[in-house]
């Protein structure tokens, strides 16, 4: 990376959020807050399933997975996060950014395809409730997994190698929070369109193929549904899809907000404010959606504290 004066940069500033000190503390502790909860959430839901045998069904081997990524999506983000807040400004170098963009993408990518993955379960286990079993074997399931995250690798490996092939030479001062690619584009001098293209392209494909394969599903989902003469079975046939519908919503919401839209808007600080939701709030969200409208996780969750108080009074 060359500037014009010919000087070679190692690494970038992260500006973060550019706050008066007593705002960018407080900002620190509802991150730090914001980021155990989502640790001990995510690391509590993944546990759970483990132990209870009443969870080990195939939308709960999927959800374990969506807890795994979202513990990994928070971390990528969020530790380096706390730091800009606590120096005002961070460097970070060449390499350690565009590792944390490959991360970021894979994360963001494979909850895409996972998020699809369930919507698909739901489809197989509302609509064809008497195949559930042997349609999704663990042969299936795993799968159905390994195909996200192979799909999440590929594109995050072209998405990273275009955006790290492109010269920064404007400067190295990074305004935002981590390594992302609207602001990266931002301090490019050579021609970046090309590569914008199959950039873009890629993140169209990921977004619109697994919404695609999410509102297909629940297309039959409802249909299904409409089917049922009892009010009492479709109530609960709907419960089983409401936690998931609103993950979807909350995700590819706020995805397509700040991605589909091409290069930063006017607005610096709002796509700041959208990129801490869904990369620092919705991981901690997630967990709560889950067990909150959850009568299986909220009973298997029961029975662990209940043997804890019996073993603490033994």
């Amino acid at each position: 990376m060359e500037h014009k004066n010919g000087t070679v940069t190692t690494d970038f500033i992260l500006m973060g959020f550019q706050l008066r000190a007593e705002l960018q503390m407080g900002l620190f502790f509802v991150f730090l807050i914001v980021y155990l909860i989502t640790m001990v959430g995510n690391l509590g839901m993944i546990v759970l399933i483990q132990c209870d045998l009443h969870l080990q069904t195939p939308m709960y081997f999927f959800l374990s997975h969506l807890s795994l990524l979202d513990i990994c999506y928070s971390s990528v983000i969020v530790p380096q996060l706390l730091e800009s807040l606590g120096t005002d400004k961070m460097v970070i170098s060449y390499e350690c950014c565009a590792t944390q963009f490959f991360f970021f993408t894979f994360c963001a990518s494979t909850e895409c395809f996972l998020l699809a993955v369930m919507a698909y379960d739901r489809y197989v286990a509302v609509c064809n409730p008497l195949l559930y079993a042997t349609t999704m074997t663990p042969q299936t399931r795993l799968g159905l997994v390994s195909g996200a995250y192979a799909g999440a690798m590929v594109n995050s490996v072209i998405r990273t190698g275009c955006t790290f092939s492109i010269s920064f030479c404007k400067s190295n001062h990074l305004d935002f929070f981590f390594c992302d690619l609207p602001p990266l584009l931002k301090l490019a001098c050579s021609e970046t369109r090309p590569r914008e293209r199959v950039i873009y392209l890629l993140a169209f494909l990921v977004i619109t193929t697994s919404i695609s394969v999410i509102l297909i599903s629940y297309l039959f989902i409802i249909q299904a549904i409409l089917k049922i003469h009892s009010a009492g079975s479709k109530a609960k046939t709907f419960s089983t899809c409401a936690s998931h519908m609103t993950a979807v919503a909350l995700f590819f919401g706020t995805l397509i907000f700040i991605y589909l839209k091409g290069n930063m808007g006017k607005s610096l600080m709002e796509d700041k404010i959208v990129s801490v939701f869904y990369t620092v709030v919705i991981p901690m969200l997630n967990p709560m959606i889950y067990s909150l409208r959850n009568k299986e996780v909220k009973e298997a969750l029961k029975k662990v504290l209940n043997r804890m108080r019996v073993s603490q009074v033994e």
